[in-house]
Order: C-alpha cells, then structure tokens, then sequence
C-alpha cells in the first residue's frame, strides 16, 4: 500500500491555488512612484463647477500639476479641462506632485500648530480649575475586555 504514495518533494501546492477574486478598480490610479517626490491628488472642480481658488491655493503651497506625458500607465478617457487639457485630471481632480521635503515640512507646520492648540487649551482648562472642584484633563485612553 505504500508503493501507491507520491513523495513530499513531487507534491505541490501550485496546483491548489485559488481562483483570483474580482476586486473592483480603483477610482483614482496610483502613479508610479518617482524618488523623492510625493503625489496628490487635488480638487479642480465639484459637481462640474470649477475651483480655482483651491487650484491656486495648492499651486502656491508647491505642489506642481503631472503632465500626461510623463505617466502613460494613467489611462485618460476624455479631457475634462480645458485649461488643464496636459494634465492628468479624473473626476475633478488632478494629480500633482511635490518634493519629500516639502510635504514633510508641511505635515511637521501643522503637527507644531496642532500641538501648540492642544497646550492652549489646556492652559485654559488648568487656569480655570478649581481645588475644591478640579477639572481633570487626561490625555489618555485605555482598552478594556469585558467577560462575557
């Protein structure tokens, strides 16, 4: 009975690989990554009316628009824009890009801004505070498991 066995190393599991699942598209496709950059997408319209005041907003912040030229994995159906008829814009955004440094030195701005609210409000908070009635200001949270 034991002639009938296959060996370990003749038995694969490429063969008992699962059918891929359908997943559904992405609405906004990722670009391919460059060095040193960071991509967004910005809002250039909503409901087919147009944003500039937002479009300059983050052009003077320095993200910079991504020609179609340069990323020819993005599909594009149809120009949406006129004025942005080089770009990539889907659905009333359009991609851009800006260098590492400046995102991080973005998201570092409103860390410090944050923190520096957060202190504001504490101060507040600590000065108001009476002894015989304190206002407890715990910064803190736990998870906890009931027994069920």
């Amino acid at each position: 009975m034991a002639e009938n066995r296959l060996d370990r190393e003749l038995d694969t599991t490429a063969k008992k690989t699962r059918k891929k699942a359908w997943t559904r598209a992405e609405v906004l496709p990722n670009p391919t990554p460059q060095d040193g950059y960071t991509f967004h997408w910005v809002r250039v319209a909503t409901n087919g009316q147009p944003d500039p005041t937002n479009v300059s907003s983050k052009l003077r912040e320095g993200w910079t628009p991504v020609k179609a030229t340069d990323h020819p994995e993005i599909e594009l159906v149809s120009i949406e824009n006129e004025r942005f008829k080089d770009n990539v814009v889907m659905g009333g955004l359009m991609l851009c890009k800006a260098p590492v440094e400046l995102v991080q030195e973005r998201s570092q701005y409103y860390k410090d801004t944050n923190e520096a609210q957060i202190r504001s409000v504490d101060n507040n908070l600590m000065r108001e505070s009476d002894p015989r009635m304190p206002l407890f200001n715990e910064r803190s949270s736990k998870v906890t498991f009931g027994k069920g």
